[in-house]
């Protein structure tokens, strides 16, 4: 409500507006010379007159309050409150970052782990996932030939089931189904054979294999350095080729003739197995020649009881494809079918081209022409 005073005159007159009683506040009482004369700044003054210890608010001055009531009010609930942790003040600058963070460093550590405690790949470590150039009877895959040069893949990628009676693995003794990835090489070495380019080679063993079955590393090592050193009906009989078998100290063999495993022979950076039917294949990436366990014990239908002939055939067609060989069909009817064709699977062409018109095979490479041959293991049959 407004507050009444009496002036001078006795007269009633109501009391200022706060702003003008503040703006009249400004000023003192009339001076002798009757002026108005600034008093002090009116922060200082309301500080000395309204807020001086003992005083009391007149009944011309307005109600107050703090200044600042807001700002001190946020101090002392700042001061009231307990400090942040650190956590929290990380997830304030952060935010899902924080948690998102140690997931990463456990999944990491994982991977490490998973990775440093994988199997070892024993066979890959010389070059896998490079094509495989396949072999009598033989394996799978885009072909190299034996002087780098890319030549047509011999089978799909996919399995293929073929009715091929010729091709099917013999019955016969039992053998070691696989083995451990990894050959040792069986010591000796020979004379070089001809007198043409010179291809040395070492006989090697897939470790893991039942000796019974093949009558051990001495009797296989002695195999396979009698076919390539036949001087007349082996690959140098031309004198275009020379052949030396080395010990496992010679630097840099140009091949390995490997007896393997089956299941070593079936995988993909080997010999594959996109073809049921088991083969012997040459895998420039590994720098060997893989001989078939199965296949050297069991042999060829083809072939029937001679294993001694199946086993010279199965050498020779493999070194040939190292000696940059490629596979052909039969000649003529009743004429020794040539090393490189795939004897393996047998020697009628119209069961060969069957294993080479499938997507990804050797299509064209033999017609199905009715042709049979003779079985042969040797590149020159006929020496003169």
């Amino acid at each position: 409500m407004d507050r009444v005073k009496h002036d001078a005159r006795g007269e009633d007159r109501r009391a200022p507006h706060r702003a003008s009683a503040r703006r009249e506040s400004e000023f003192e009482e009339p001076s002798r010379t009757g002026q108005y004369r600034p008093s002090k700044a009116p922060a200082q003054r309301v500080s000395e007159d309204r807020y001086r210890p003992g005083g009391r608010r007149t009944s011309a001055e307005p109600l107050s309050a703090s200044w600042k009531p807001h700002h001190e009010a946020a101090e002392a609930k700042q001061e009231a409150a307990p400090p942040k942790s650190a956590f929290a003040k990380l997830t304030k600058t952060y935010g899902w970052r924080v948690y998102a963070l140690p997931i990463l460093v456990v999944l990491t550590v994982l991977v490490v782990v998973n990775t440093a405690n994988s199997p070892a790949q024993p066979i890959a470590e010389e070059g896998a996932g490079q094509s495989v150039e396949s072999a009598g009877g033989d394996a799978a895959g885009g072909a190299i030939d034996g002087n780098g040069e890319q030549a047509i893949p011999e089978n799909p990628a996919t399995p293929v089931d073929l009715k091929v009676p010729t091709a099917d693995l013999p019955n016969g003794i039992p053998f070691t189904q696989a083995g451990t990835g990894q050959w040792h090489t069986v010591p000796g070495s020979g004379p070089k054979v001809g007198t043409g380019k010179l291809y040395t080679y070492t006989v090697d063993v897939e470790d893991g294999i039942d000796a019974a079955s093949y009558a051990g590393d001495d009797a296989f090592a002695a195999a396979v350095e009698g076919t390539l050193s036949n001087p007349t009906q082996g690959w140098t009989w031309d004198g275009k080729i020379a052949l030396q078998r080395v010990d496992k100290n010679f630097p840099n063999p140009t091949f390995k003739v490997s007896l393997t495993t089956p299941e070593t022979t079936h995988r993909a950076d080997a010999c594959g197995f996109q073809i049921k039917f088991e083969a012997s294949c040459y895998r420039k990436s590994l720098g060997r020649v893989l001989i078939n366990l199965a296949r050297w014990v069991r042999g060829a239908k083809a072939y029937g009881a001679d294993m001694t002939g199946y086993r010279q055939y199965a050498i020779n067609h493999e070194v040939g494809h190292a000696l940059g060989n490629q596979h052909v069909g039969c000649g003529g009817n009743d004429q020794p079918a040539p090393v490189m064709m795939q004897q393996s699977f047998g020697v009628a062409d119209d069961y060969v081209s069957m294993l080479n018109d499938i997507p990804g095979g050797d299509k064209g490479k033999v017609a199905k022409d009715g042709r049979v041959c003779k079985t042969n293991s040797w590149p020159n049959p006929t020496p003169q």
